[in-house]
């Protein structure tokens, strides 16, 4: 049995608390690792070598640091394949779309390389007699990452990117399901130049998750996950005076317009809804016809797609469209909901309960799933399935489609299909959810601008990626200097306004 443990100053060290986690193998349901679980006191120990270490790093100048995020890049492309084949081995995805994972997160690392020009501050001369004032970026000192298992290569790429090329050392704690590929990226790192100590990678559950809330070194955390968790964090992160960001659920509406090119928008909505299994916060779960007219021929267009979906394991080749889900409990919540939406009254229109796929009926694969006359008090409407399931709300005019996603308690993302710019610069204006789709179907934004979602999905002020990442792995200090020219006062008692 293959065991996996943490990467610690630089060098995979096995755990020392005798507790460990299964990773398995989505598609056929065995065990295939043990990954180890940190106490607290592995995780306070990590951290203070991460501080000790992060001193001269944080001194390092911004384009050194930034060579070293050149040669990472470098080093993630030329092994590409492998780290999508590990990533496919322990999540299920198929191995493009394990591709497009460590490519999205690549990209924030070149992103990274001119982190000098978000790190510069402000200047300011004469701003009185002799006085000077000007203002620096510093980094925090140690900072965290919780990442999620749908994603285990762009998100903590997207959290250590910034946080190491702004000058902090990062503790990664990366979910227990998908251990592998964060480790792998560490030691490219490593390789890249990145000194011992200033990523170190600490595999976990909830007591690892507490023991980074509570140690006082770490100044700031980021976190994706599930609301209740974000939360979570979130309160208790911010009670331990910590900096924190935090990600949660989503379910994404996308409005499709009677005017838009409704094959367009039903390719849009397999891609977006079916892609990954589901698990993704940005999937589209909930597609809003207008009209009944609309509502009619979008199905009609829908059923043909979704029946010809290859469901199966990412070694069964390229054309696979969606492998397994994570866990066989994940599996069972996803058909508990669907069990939920047919017992409410919705229409299952196209059912995949029965789904089995030869030779793997012991993975935790979950067929497609289309449900239509879907309404808003029902549980599939309201909770986040993170399945490939995809709810169908129609709605008798734009109005009430906008209110449908404004009125739900997430806002992480939506989309509209549309010939009308009008109309979809109304929806942009008007809709509280933050990021927006017009004719895209997933609109995550390009690694220069920022990620992050409104309402129930989102906690702390600033995004990941782009600016607010630099804001947020930095702080600000102002300095007023004066160097007197030729000026000779006495001593000032009073608060004196600048002249």
């Amino acid at each position: 049995m293959k065991e996996i443990g943490h990467w610690i100053n630089g060098k995979s060290v096995t755990g020392s608390s005798g507790r460990t986690a299964s990773v398995f193998n989505p598609a056929t349901g065995e065990v295939q690792a043990r990954v180890a679980l940190a106490s607290k006191a592995e995780l306070d120990a990590a951290v203070a070598d991460a501080a000790r270490a992060q001193v001269a790093w944080g001194a390092t100048n911004p384009q050194k640091r930034g060579r070293v995020m050149m040669e990472f890049v470098r080093l993630i492309n030329r092994d590409m394949d492998k780290l999508a084949a590990a990533l496919s081995a322990e999540h299920g995805k198929t191995f493009p779309d394990a591709k497009g994972d460590v490519q999205r997160g690549l990209e924030v690392i070149e992103y990274c390389i001119g982190a000098a020009q978000m790190l510069k501050g402000e200047f300011t001369d004469s701003a009185g007699p002799g006085i000077d004032m000007y203002s620096m970026r510093q980094p925090l000192g140690v900072a965290a990452g919780i990442t999620p298992f749908n994603f285990p290569a762009m998100i903590p790429l997207w959290k250590m990117g910034p946080a190491l090329s702004a000058g902090n050392a990062f503790i990664l704690k990366p979910s227990e399901r998908d251990p592998s590929v964060p480790l792998m990226l560490a030691a490219l790192l490593q390789e890249a130049g990145l000194p011992d100590g200033i990523l170190q990678v600490v595999n976990g559950d909830k007591d690892a998750v507490d023991a980074i809330l509570d140690n006082e070194t770490v100044q700031a955390i980021g976190f994706v996950g599930s609301t209740p968790i974000a939360q979570y964090i979130y309160a208790r992160g911010c009670a331990n005076g910590k900096r924190v960001q935090c990600f949660g659920g989503a379910k994404n509406h996308m409005i499709i317009m009677p005017d838009a090119d409704l094959d367009q928008a039903a390719d849009a909505l397999v891609g977006a809804g079916y892609g990954a299994a589901g698990e993704r916060c940005m999937a589209i779960s909930v597609a809003v016809p207008v009209g009944d007219a609309t509502a009619d021929a979008l199905i009609e267009r829908l059923v043909p797609r979704i029946e010809k979906l290859k469901v199966g394991p990412w070694t069964a080749g390229n054309d696979v469209d969606y492998g397994p889900v994570v866990t066989a409990a994940a599996k069972a919540n996803i058909l508990r909901l669907v069990e939920s939406g047919i017992a409410a009254g919705a229409k299952l229109v196209v059912d995949g309960r029965k789904f089995a796929l030869q030779g793997y009926e012991d993975g935790f694969f979950v067929g497609p799933h289309l449900f239509d006359h879907v309404t808003a008090d029902m549980e599939i409407y309201r909770k986040e399935i993170f399945g490939p399931v995809l709810s169908t709300v129609r709605a008798k005019t734009y109005e009430e489609a906008l209110k449908l996603a404004m009125d739900h308690e997430y806002g992480n993302g939506t989309a509209i299909f549309t010939r009308d710019g009008d109309t979809a610069r109304d929806f942009a204006n008007r809709v509280n959810v933050g990021m927006i789709g017009i004719n895209v179907p997933i609109p995550v934004p390009l690694a220069y601008h920022t990620f992050g979602g409104w309402k129930k999905s989102s906690f702390g002020d600033l995004n990941q990626h782009g600016p607010d990442a630099f804001r947020f792995y930095t702080r600000t200090k102002t300095i007023t200097s004066r160097w007197p020219s030729g000026i000779k006062e006495g001593s000032a008692f009073n608060f004196k306004a600048m002249d």
